[in-house]
């Protein structure tokens, strides 16, 4: 037996307890990465040339008294720099644009013979290097990235100019003015009354969000009231938003969505990083952003979508609480994304497509199957269209891109599929879109399916083999909308997305495309000799009506259709919750004539199913019994909703007091339970709301709020009405306050 002592097993090291420890940058760089705008560092208000025993007497030298930062809602800075309503005490500027201040020191400044710098800080590890550290100087004979220089002086004050970098990070900064001694620097305390905001400058033309079109930029810059299109692509509906860019806490909040991200300071100057940084903060899903989203339709612990009727509860709740949002739908991501872009200074609108697929492959196909008779098997057909999608389009260079496809982008913030580990989507060129151009970054081919998408019919066989039957070319894409600016109309851009169906240009870019992985169906299919249509229909909740299907014979024979005809309640996302008919007859059409058929849908069949906007789906399909070919048709029914009434009372002047009353009168017979109403508008009044346990069938109620016109010209008040029951309800009103 060997001597050797054995070694003895021993119970493993408890577990640590508590938190883990705060993982830092320490050895691995000198400096840590500051990804908070709200972190900042200390200046010291002295550094000495040397190791002197203390602080030296600088009395006779070149002292500071006092700094203006002529920050007054009407002083020059913000009316030059377009930030005049903005709801701050601070200073806000933009870049690439020259704005002042005074100082004034304790006697005559002489610029022979003394030297002082006005210095900006931003984050907490301050670099020159970086462009967090930028001193500006006034002289000429020493300059920074941000140029300087005096324009004035008198006495003992001096008024410097002060222009920062067309490409400097956007925030908040910390300001110094310091005194050059022969002992050290001198410099002023940190004060916050110093503090300012510099945001990007689409007036400036070497900005990389220049926007060179006055109509365009007050539009998607400075106009709060927006207007979101919704419904369906023939009964087109719209809803307005406040957008609140100006209203007080707003821009903090949108820097501290950023600062939520941790996304290094550095890179704040890039309007392509912070729109994608931001696409993927604006939803919860992967990184604790701004807003939940839900399509359940139950929205107990939180704000239907529908009731909002602004950003700035949403943006405001997020940054006191620093949690997200509850709830939202793509309209709402779209509004407070557009938010966000505009508050920064990048100019931005909200666009809606109808008819948007949701592409998860990249096979530019949306596939509906049939059963060997014709008829929709809504069980395995698992691909949908929204009826409408929005999203984001904001205006930037992109030297990214071959030259010409800069302009007009899209973000997208609805979280649908991930990008890059994260559900975000864009910045994409437009521009990129339309010419099938798929490989630039970012999220091309995604937008692209979402605007060209085929609707493939299948035909599946007893054995679960499939057959395409019929495609729709034109189906997907078939319109987009965006605000007219300046104007409360719709401006249709399909056109900047595609060349026209069947074009020489569109099969050219559907080839490029196709080149980049996006593969059609290229089935050679007859096409039926019988056209089948479904007419619009505008049809309120809780109506009966009737369902006419329009058959138009081409050929010169009798033709003899077997008819299915499917009604379902869907989400606005075309996804299916209720069957609420089905049909099946059987028409028969006379050579060159046409047939209506009439189907009759009954609102008893349709009102307990229901969810918010209250959309019908039909699809009718049949084959023709002469020939085996397969005719089909799809629509969407918008049931139309009751309105609220906002009337106003009063001068209608500035700073004097009018009251807005909200009158709803319920038209069903059954009771609306926990009812919120909602209102708010820019210039007039911050978001309110008040809540209604009951309105009885055939009652009505009434709310009335005292205002008080902050700012004169055109404005418009906003109010929703909102319960489990009976969503998007909304109203409005125009005024003209006067000053």
């Amino acid at each position: 037996m060997s001597d050797r002592p054995t070694a003895t097993p021993s119970a493993p090291p408890p577990a640590p307890s508590g938190p883990p420890p705060k993982v830092t940058s320490r050895g691995r760089t000198t400096v840590p990465v500051a990804n908070s705008n709200s972190d900042s560092a200390d200046i010291p208000q002295f550094e000495p040339f040397g190791s002197p025993r203390g602080v030296p007497p600088l009395t006779e030298y070149l002292d500071i008294w006092d700094v203006d930062m002529i920050k007054k809602q009407d002083e020059n800075n913000k009316l030059d720099h377009h930030t005049e309503l903005y709801q701050s005490d601070y200073l806000i500027v933009r870049r690439g644009q020259e704005f002042q201040v005074k100082i004034t020191f304790n006697r005559t400044y002489k610029p022979a013979d003394d030297k002082f710098a006005v210095e900006f800080v931003i984050g907490s590890s301050p670099q020159y290097s970086k462009g967090t550290y930028v001193p500006v100087y006034p002289t000429k004979e020493r300059q920074s990235p941000w140029k300087g220089r005096i324009t004035h002086t008198s006495d003992n004050q001096v008024t410097m100019g002060i222009t920062p970098a067309a490409n400097c990070i956007v925030g908040k900064y910390h300001m110094y003015v310091a005194v050059a001694t022969p002992y050290g620097i001198r410099r002023t305390t940190r004060d916050s009354a110093r503090d300012l905001y510099i945001l990007f400058n689409p007036w400036a033309a070497d900005d990389a969000v220049f926007l060179d079109d006055e109509e365009e930029r007050k539009e998607c810059v400075m106009n709060e009231m927006g207007i979101i299109y919704h419904g369906a692509f023939d009964d087109i509906a719209e809803r307005d938003w406040n957008y609140g860019q100006f209203n007080y806490g707003v821009l903090d909040a949108c820097l501290f969505i950023l600062d939520q991200s941790e996304m290094p300071i550095t890179n704040r100057g890039d309007p392509m990083i912070v729109t994608r940084q931001a696409s993927a903060m604006l939803d919860s899903l992967d990184d604790n952003g701004v807003l939940v989203g839900n399509w359940t339709g139950d929205y107990t612990y939180g704000v239907a979508p529908t009731s909002w009727t602004g950003s700035t509860d949403i943006l405001l709740t997020y940054a006191t609480s620093k949690m997200p949002v509850c709830y939202a739908q793509c309209w709402v991501y779209a509004a407070v994304f557009n938010t966000f872009l505009r508050c920064l200074g990048i100019p931005a609108r909200v666009v809606t497509n109808y008819y948007s697929a949701h592409d998860n492959d990249g096979n530019l196909r949306t596939d509906i199957i049939l059963d060997e008779n014709g008829r929709a098997d809504r069980q395995r057909t698992k691909d949908s269209i929204w009826n409408y999608h929005c999203w984001n389009e904001c205006y930037m260079s992109r030297p990214d891109l071959p030259s010409g496809f800069g302009g007009w982008q899209v973000v997208d913030a609805t979280p649908q599929e991930t990008s890059d580990g994260m559900y975000r989507c864009g910045p994409a060129s437009v521009q990129a879109i339309k010419h099938g151009q798929l490989c630039f970054p970012f999220d091309a081919a995604f937008v692209f399916a979402e605007v060209n998408s085929d609707v493939v019919f299948y035909s599946r066989k007893k054995d679960g083999t499939m057959q395409p039957v019929k495609v729709n070319k034109t189906h997907v894409g078939r319109m987009i909308l965006t605000k007219t600016p300046g104007d409360v109309t719709r401006r249709d851009i399909t056109h900047q997305y595609k060349f026209p169906e069947g074009s020489a240009e569109e099969r050219t870019v559907l080839e490029r495309a196709e080149d980049y992985g996006c593969k059609r169906d290229k089935s050679e299919l007859p096409v039926a000799d019988v056209d089948l249509v479904l007419p619009a229909l505008e049809i309120s909740v809780g109506d009966d009506f009737e369902l006419s299907l329009e058959f138009v014979n081409r050929s010169d024979q009798q033709r003899t259709v077997d008819m299915y005809v499917s009604g379902s309640v869907v989400y606005y996302t075309g996804v299916s919750k209720n069957e609420i008919l089905f049909k099946n007859p059987t028409v028969k059409i006379g050579p060159s004539a046409s047939v209506t058929e009439v189907i009759s849908v009954e609102s008893k069949n349709y009102l307990k199913h229901l969810v918010e906007q209250a959309n019908l789906h039909f699809i009718a399909t049949g084959k023709i019994k002469e020939t085996s070919h397969i005719v089909s048709a799809m629509k969407v029914v918008s049931l139309r909703n009751p309105k609220l009434t906002i009337e106003v009372s009063g001068e209608g002047k500035v700073h004097e007091e009018m009251v807005a009353t909200v009158q709803f009168t319920n038209p069903f017979s059954f009771n609306l339970e926990q009812v919120y109403v909602r209102m708010e508008g820019p210039g007039l009044m911050v978001p309110k709301f008040k809540y209604y346990s009951l309105v009885a069938a055939g009652s009505s109620l009434t709310w009335a709020e005292y205002f008080t016109p902050q700012r004169a010209g055109f404005t418009r008040l906003f109010a929703t009405l909102d319960c489990p029951n009976l969503r998007q309800v909304y109203g409005q009103v125009s005024i003209t306050i006067k000053p």
